[in-house]
């Protein structure tokens, strides 16, 4: 397969730059996989599309202010992407530009609240910082960062961003980009999923910048796909294979864990580590039964994998078109859509 048939022009206007004025007023596609048919619903709307014994699974992945900006001895501004941890406070790190942070650089961010030494380049264009402070990172980073907005967002983070790009059930700290697909779900939302009988349950993937970076390599097949760290806790996957109804992943990066943990007879198993898996179509899926998903990039593995899901490229292509012609707003903080 061409990575180039997975291409497809967006016009500027349909980014949304901005979130929905409430989480749960989104619009939503409805797909089927088995006749291609579309519906057109709001976002509030996926209680009518669940099931008492469904299982809904979210990603209780929380977003870090992993975004600093300071300034380099000299005066000049820098400007840090935490990416994850390494080890300790070694961190691997997207660093601009790149001329101030070479190997020995160093750089303060807060009025010196943090401060960075540039250990080495990677292979990449990555760097591996060491980080200084005093107290607990993750408070520092409160005070310092801002969340890490996608590019094609195309402004600077605003104090609303600290709210709505963090899904309401965000508890475990370690990914840089949201898991967008449960930027939609409100507490009563949930509260009243519950209430219809449908199970709710919770994985952890930390998302990194490599989920919504466009393919490289000219045939899919040569992509190499970057890896994660998810965890599977032994309550879900008891949750999980004890259920009556459907397994139903609000996300990429739930399908991505779901599929990771599957055994071949779609059994969840309970573990901790890092996914590699890259789904395309012809992947035959193991456990996911219906997922609930955002609009994304071209060329992205992430559109690969809702292709493999909704049954192919062409059906997912056509299903994208009839949303641009009926005004959805596509990425991060746009619209969603549900393949069942």
């Amino acid at each position: 397969m061409n990575v180039s048939d997975y291409d497809y022009e967006l016009p500027p206007d349909s980014i949304a730059r901005y979130p929905a004025q409430r989480r749960d007023r989104s619009r939503l596609l409805v797909l089927s996989r088995s006749t291609g048919e579309t519906a057109h619903r709001t976002f509030r709307d996926v209680l009518d599309l669940l099931a008492p014994g469904d299982l809904l699974v979210l990603n209780d992945t929380r977003v870090i202010p992993a975004r600093i900006i300071g300034v380099a001895p000299g005066g000049g501004r820098v400007e840090l992407l935490l990416l994850e941890a390494v080890e300790g406070d070694r961190w691997r790190a997207i660093g601009r530009p790149g001329r101030r942070l070479r190997p020995g650089s160093e750089a303060q961010f807060g009025g010196g609240r943090l401060r960075a030494t540039v250990h080495a380049v990677e292979d990449d264009g990555n760097r591996l910082v060491d980080l200084y402070y005093e107290g607990e990172l993750l408070e520092v980073l409160d005070e310092v960062g801002e969340p890490p907005l996608p590019p094609y967002i195309d402004r600077a983070a605003e104090p609303l961003d600290r709210e709505r790009y963090q899904t309401v059930y965000a508890r475990e700290p370690g990914a840089v980009a949201a898991p967008t697909a449960g930027l939609h779900f409100t507490q009563e939302l949930l509260g009243a999923i519950r209430e219809r009988g449908v199970e709710i349950g919770y994985v952890t993937l930390h998302v990194g910048l490599g989920t919504f970076r466009p393919v490289r390599a000219e045939r899919v097949e040569e992509h190499r796909m970057h890896s994660e760290y998810f965890r599977v806790s032994p309550e879900f996957a008891a949750q999980a294979n004890a259920r009556t109804g459907r397994l139903v992943a609000v996300g990429t990066t739930v399908t991505r864990t779901l599929e990771s943990a599957a055994d071949e007879a779609g059994c969840i198993r309970a573990g901790a580590g890092r996914t590699e898996i890259f789904i395309y179509p012809g992947y035959e899926f193991r456990a996911v039964e219906a997922m609930i998903t955002n609009f994304h990039l071209p060329r992205s593995t992430l559109l690969m994998m809702v292709s493999a899901f909704a049954g192919g490229r062409e059906r997912i292509m056509a299903a994208y078109q009839e949303a641009l012609e009926q005004g959805y707003r596509f990425y991060s903080y746009g619209d969603a859509m549900m393949i069942l």
